[in-house]
């Protein structure tokens, strides 16, 4: 399979700053009550279905998973960065990361009791975002949910030159809500949640953040 040029430049761009990201990135979970409540409602419905192994698919530094695992989650690591699957690694030895792509995971079909998409979708295309969710669908077990979280807005493309220190080029895209959860609903996903949030005031944040926690049909 051809590898598409948009995949090519996010590994690239993280790849560049794996190791300044998760230092700037180390703290933010811990200033985010809405983040840590929005993950504790995916934490406690995984565990009400049973449990079982949760991918956190574009999982970066591994300090999502890290929390999801404090929560009493089977969690482990997918990243398309070996750079930050790296990093991962070594700030959290005690879990599993993998290097791997969203658009062809290399997970059985139906294997997870749950997935997490935090901010991992923001660098595909829209226009190519339905075979992403079709493959979050795919190794999802009935009933398991999804979360994912990407900046709101009218699917508008921004081009990152300059990021958490580095000079990098990388595309992202402040997404339609309305659109991804209609996108998801053809994948077979129904959305049962949806939280948006104004920006926080922080240099991080300049649109208004987005949270869709879905469930397998």
């Amino acid at each position: 399979m051809t590898e598409s040029s948009d995949v090519a430049e996010t590994r690239a761009a993280y790849d560049t700053v794996a190791a300044s990201y998760e230092e700037l990135a180390r703290s933010l979970l811990a200033e985010s009550a809405m983040d840590r409540a929005v993950l504790g409602v995916f934490a406690e419905q995984v565990l009400a279905d049973g449990g079982g192994p949760v991918g956190d698919l574009g999982c970066g530094p591994g300090r999502i998973t890290t929390h999801l695992d404090s929560l009493g989650l089977d969690a482990f690591g997918i990243d398309l960065s070996p750079g930050m699957v790296d990093v991962a690694r070594r700030r959290h030895p005690h879990l599993r990361f993998e290097v791997g792509s969203l658009i062809a995971l290399d997970l059985p079909d139906g294997g997870l009791a749950g997935a997490l998409a935090w901010y991992s979708v923001i660098h595909t295309p829209p226009e190519r975002q339905p075979a992403v969710f079709g493959e979050l669908a795919r190794v999802l077990r009935p009933s398991a949910p999804l979360l994912l979280a990407f900046q709101a807005g009218a699917d508008e493309p921004v081009h990152h030159r300059q990021g958490y220190g580095h000079e990098i080029s990388l595309h992202g895209w402040r997404l339609d809500p309305d659109r991804v959860a209609r996108q998801l609903a053809d994948a077979g996903l129904d959305v049962r949640a949806r939280v948006l949030r104004e920006p926080d005031g922080s240099p991080y944040e300049k649109s208004r953040q987005a949270y869709l926690l879905a469930v397998r049909a």
